[in-house]
């Protein structure tokens, strides 16, 4: 699925970057992808506070500045499919009339959408995945999921891409790449949850390789460097470092470094955990309302939050169902739990 698509003609390189835009960061990555994706470049720069903000972007001109930059120092190609994961996003998953012909399919999508998206249409770009013909309660219905995103956000977003001499070749839902980069097969057919912890959290519960809802939240592991920032008067970067240095699983007095830092940092990670998976759990009880609704069995657990020793673990026991820590794969050197949504950008497909 694609909010926005250019040609699908290729220039003579035929490679697009994935290009993941987070609060706390921005990550681009080339992919080789033959079965499973595996990330050939990539590189990650930190941003400043204040750029982004919850999805949305606060200074477009220094976003402008930071892409130039990071392409400037690494040298990727030019063109860029770019991944939005923002709470005003509207997913919703549609039963409709047995219609295979796409041109009728999306007319059907037309008619129906105005009641499920609480937005005008005339301000949203829309875009809708078939997941074919499914037996329900009414008979035979084709089940689609249909995307909307405000066009203002989205041409904030790709004014300040433009700007920095890029080409916007696509944009896509961080979730559904997400999802294309670490895609699992659920043994019963039921729906497996991805859960990404970054700059935002984004929650999404995928079946098949099908996303059919997701949510991005605040209140991701930026959250959490910034509060023991606070609490113990330290930059964002060693903050950030003390979090990965504690994790949650070695014993406080076997840790070296200053024990009130430490204490403070494995207070912040406990805590962490506790208010992601209410979120993650108010994210799943509305999803569990909609129709049609998948059962969730198991966990995925991407981003940098995914890379702290122990959080998979601690994730696991507060939501009470196996979470398994994941990343794309990275030749040579890389941040993999940070560049794995940027990854899924650079494919429509495996």
């Amino acid at each position: 699925m694609g909010l926005r698509k250019r040609s699908s003609k290729k220039d003579d390189t035929g490679v697009v970057v994935g290009l993941d835009l987070d609060p706390g960061h921005i990550a681009a990555a080339e992919v080789t992808a033959n079965g499973s994706i595996r990330v050939s470049k990539g590189a990650v720069m930190t941003l400043r506070p204040g750029i982004l903000r919850d999805g949305e972007i606060g200074d477009a001109a220094a976003l402008t500045e930071a892409l130039r930059e990071m392409w400037a120092e690494h040298g990727f190609g030019q063109r860029v499919r770019l991944g939005l994961a923002n709470q005003r996003i509207v997913v919703r998953t549609l039963d409709l009339p047995p219609l295979e012909d796409e041109k009728a399919l999306a007319a059907a999508v037309r008619v129906e959408a105005p009641d499920h998206i609480p937005m005008p249409m005339d301000e949203a770009i829309l875009d809708f995945q078939s997941l074919g013909i499914v037996d329900s309660p009414s008979g035979p219905r084709t089940r689609v999921v249909v995307v909307a995103v405000r066009r203002e956000m989205v041409d904030r977003y790709t004014d300040a891409v433009r700007a920095a001499g890029l080409k916007v070749e696509g944009i896509d839902l961080s979730a559904f790449a997400l999802v294309r980069a670490l895609a699992r097969e659920s043994a019963t057919g039921g729906g497996i949850l991805y859960i990404s912890v970054s700059g935002l959290t984004n929650v999404a519960v995928a079946s098949g390789g099908h996303v059919l809802f997701t949510r991005a939240a605040a209140g991701g592991l930026d959250a959490m460097v910034h509060t023991l920032a606070d609490r113990r008067s330290l930059t964002l970067e060693h903050a950030a470092q003390w979090l990965s240095h504690v994790g949650m699983t070695t014993p406080l007095d076997e840790l070296e470094g200053d024990a009130e830092v430490v204490a403070a940092a494995r207070a912040v990670l406990d805590e962490g955990v506790h208010q992601l998976a209410d979120t993650v759990r108010n994210s799943l009880n509305f999803y569990r309302m909609q129709e049609a609704s998948a059962t969730v069995e198991r966990a995925v657990l991407a981003g940098p939050g995914s890379a702290i020793d122990g959080f998979a673990e601690a994730l696991s026991e507060s939501l009470r169902m196996p979470v398994e820590a994941a990343s794309v794969v990275v030749d040579g050197e890389g941040d993999a739990s940070r560049l794995t949504v940027a990854a899924g950008l650079a494919v429509e497909s495996v």
